[in-house]
């Protein structure tokens, strides 16, 4: 088993929590999050890869004859590609909204919405 990609999603992942930690404005958090996101993308792809696998169309091949990948991930990682583009603009808008109303998207200026 190959760990570089394992390494690369962690990686994504921690900069976008670097970024997301230390962001100031609620548009670029917006941003570090959907980079977050994309880490569980590339860690999907890792668990699906099988060297030398096929897609699982059993047509023109008997089933069990080679190795096929599992199709469970990839119907996984379209999914998370839809929810992640989904919460995405779902935050964008609230951050419009926010925009308007309170004529900042600095979070720390945002006094207002402290309980």
């Amino acid at each position: 088993m190959h760990v570089l990609p394992y390494l690369v999603a962690a990686w994504v992942f921690l900069a976008g929590a670097y970024g997301l930690a230390t962001s100031r404005n609620l548009i670029h958090a917006v941003g570090c999050l959907s980079v977050c996101q994309a880490a569980t993308y590339v860690l999907l792809l890792a668990v699906g890869y099988r060297d030398g696998a096929t897609a699982p169309v059993f047509s023109d091949i008997e089933p069990g004859s080679r190795p096929v990948v599992d199709p469970v991930v990839q119907a996984l990682a379209l999914t998370d590609v839809v929810v992640g583009a989904t919460v995405t603009a779902l935050l964008l808008a609230l951050v419009v909204q926010i925009a308007k109303r309170h004529g900042t998207v600095d979070p720390d200026e945002l006094s207002e919405l402290r309980g």
